[in-house]
């Protein structure tokens, strides 16, 4: 059996017999000619035939031939008529051409087809890019010293203590999917230090826009041995280099194809405090959002187009978020009790981090929960870990589906998310 090479492979290989198999992608019928393009996971190469091939498009076939030169073929190469195998015919049209440069659909017709319009290059670009970013988060944080952990998705306790949950029946007794690996990942930190974690989060919240999703794949970190926030941020800023620079070498001819060049990350992203940016906003734009405990929306981009214009960067963080909108868990600022030890980083104007400083002794949490109007007990396995001491700690997280969007500029975040589940979406 001849080894089998990818379509990437074959100008390497002129004038040697090979063989390929894929899909095909695209068939030709001139006169007395037969061009068949085939397509596998490193891109399409081309076969030329002097017969006609009345196999459908998307068919998987395998081809064994000489490989030739020619210039205007993909990749300057080609077979030159090979022999054909069908390993399995395609018995349906796809829901649009998938040959074609772009997409000629629209997103609920690419999401109601997702395993066969992912196939189109286009689309499947961006998840080439994400799977790269993921390895560069990875390969940053193996550089710093950080464990990769896996925590469970059901969990007994609402990780915000919020309403926003999806319950399930865990054998009879009350349970939840997992918001956050946020309990887990902290009492790690009394074991490993520095921890982190690639998984799935859900969130019930019943948004219907081009930004939120009820599961997504979150990129989290906690860090132990802290002076405050800035050491978190600083590790973040190190995991975005990394995924970057991951995307950039691993990803370049998904981004090509995209048109994405992914923008330079800072040794140190710009900052500013929750407060000040509300002065600032009060005094640039002819809002006066001081007083709210939160930016919105388009307070965000007003902020990312300040970032770009005054520190050419497309990344800021914003710093010191009221503690009223902010989990129990976050550490207040000591000298500004009213604020907290904790950030958003935005990315060209979107948030697409948050992070900060957790508390770390017990006897703060237990003030915090009844502050709160919280029983303790209800924490009671959360709290055991503080009980036994904790260094002063914190930690981010990021969404991968968020990252990937803001990166390849695209409109909704379904675009970079596989198999979408949202409110109204379940199925494939």
């Amino acid at each position: 059996m001849i080894h089998r090479i990818l379509a990437a492979e074959l100008p390497r290989h002129i004038g040697h017999h090979v063989r390929l198999a894929g899909w095909l992608h695209r068939r030709r019928e001139l006169k007395s000619v037969s061009f068949l393009v085939v397509r596998d996971r490193s891109g399409l190469a081309q076969a030329v035939l002097h017969e006609p091939v009345a196999i459908p498009e998307e068919t998987v076939v395998e081809l064994t031939g000489t490989v030739v030169a020619n210039p205007q073929a993909p990749g300057g190469a080609e077979l030159a008529s090979p022999a054909v195998r069908v390993l399995s015919e395609a018995v349906e049209a796809p829901p649009f051409d998938l040959y074609r440069p772009g997409v000629p659909a629209a997103l609920p017709t690419v999401l109601d087809h997702a395993p066969v319009a992912l196939r189109h290059p286009r689309l499947r670009a961006p998840f080439e890019i994400a799977a790269a970013g993921v390895a560069g988060f990875r390969a940053a944080l193996d550089e710093l010293g950080f464990t990769e952990t896996q925590t469970p998705k059901i969990v007994g306790t609402a990780t915000e203590s919020g309403a926003n949950v999806f319950g399930i029946d865990y054998f009879g007794r009350p349970a939840f999917l997992a918001q956050s690996p946020q309990f887990f990942k902290q009492a790690l930190v009394g074991v490993f230090e520095r921890v982190y974690e690639v998984g799935p989060v859900f969130r019930a919240e019943p948004h219907d826009t081009a930004r939120h999703l009820a599961q997504y794949t979150s990129l989290d970190a906690e860090l132990g041995f802290i002076d405050d926030h800035r050491d978190v941020m600083a590790v973040l800023t190190r995991a975005l280099a990394g995924m970057h620079a991951a995307a950039t070498e691993r990803a370049g001819d998904a981004l090509a194809l995209l048109g994405v060049e992914p923008p330079r990350v800072p040794e140190e992203i710009p900052a500013i405090h929750f407060a000040d940016a509300q002065e600032l906003l009060a005094r640039m734009t002819g809002e006066d959002p001081r007083g709210e405990p939160d930016l919105a929306p388009a307070h965000e981009r007003w902020l990312g187009e300040w970032a770009l214009r005054e520190h050419g960067s497309e990344f800021l963080f914003v710093t010191g978020y009221p503690m009223v909108k902010r989990p129990f868990y976050t550490h207040p600022d000591p000298e500004r009790p009213e604020f907290s030890r904790s950030f958003d980083l935005l990315f060209r104007g979107l948030e697409l981090v948050t992070g900060g400083q957790r508390l770390h002794r017990h006897s703060d949490y237990l003030a915090a929960l009844t502050a709160r109007g919280d029983d303790p007990e209800a924490y009671a396995g959360y709290l055991a870990a503080f009980a036994h001491g904790m260094p002063p700690h914190g930690g981010f997280a990021i969404g991968l589906e968020r990252w990937t969007s803001r990166l390849t500029g695209a409109a909704n975040i379904r675009q970079t998310t596989l198999f979408p589940r949202d409110l109204h979406r379940l199925s494939p």
